[in-house]
């Protein structure tokens, strides 16, 4: 059986910004019983972030990364100021989230999310707290973050029960990829 590969429609969606102009007081605490690991990934490899974006992203239509050619993507993610964290849940990638220094005084949230297969194991806020004080460990003025009506539902409650307050809104259009096109990011040479 081959599968249909037709271009999607776009799909019209409402992005939220949100801003944290302080450190938090406290963050979600680590959930115990769990095997859990969260490390930098210093200079990971193209093949390893669109990995995790096609694996993170896909159902939510996380598409912009996966677009790039190497060279843009190269020089995106691994240029100063640029942070991606993986996390590890049974010894397994389970999610990751990417920090992107825009200004001394700015950190954005660029991208956070983790894997299906890790959801709804009570590791979400703590997640998230993470990556809120690694934003914080940048030492800016402001951090930043984006969700769109794309996102998981959770999404936008979540950021602003741990800080965040949403600032401004705009809609978009989110061109999806076809099976084609997001075969050809993922599986390169």
């Amino acid at each position: 059986m081959q599968l249909q590969d037709t271009q999607p429609e776009p799909i019209r969606v409402t992005v939220t910004f949100l801003e944290m102009e302080a450190r938090p007081s406290s963050l979600p605490p680590l959930p115990y019983n769990r095997q859990i690991a969260l490390l930098k990934a210093t200079d990971i490899p193209l093949h390893f972030y669109r990995y995790l974006m096609d694996r993170v992203g896909r159902k939510w239509h996380w598409v912009n990364s996966l677009r790039k050619s190497d060279d843009e993507l190269r020089e995106e993610i691994h240029r100063k100021g640029r942070e991606v964290w993986v996390l590890y849940v049974d010894g397994s990638p389970a999610g990751f989230f990417d920090l992107n220094r825009v200004t001394p005084e700015i950190v954005d949230l660029a991208y956070f999310g983790m894997m299906e297969h890790a959801t709804g194991q009570g590791i979400g806020r703590w997640f998230l707290g993470a990556a809120i004080s690694a934003c914080w460990a940048m030492d800016p003025q402001l951090v930043t973050v984006q969700t769109c009506t794309l996102d998981h539902p959770a999404a936008l409650p979540l950021y602003q029960k741990l800080g965040f307050r949403p600032v401004g809104q705009s809609r978009e259009l989110v061109q999806p990829m076809s099976l084609s096109e997001r075969a050809a990011s993922v599986i390169r040479d």
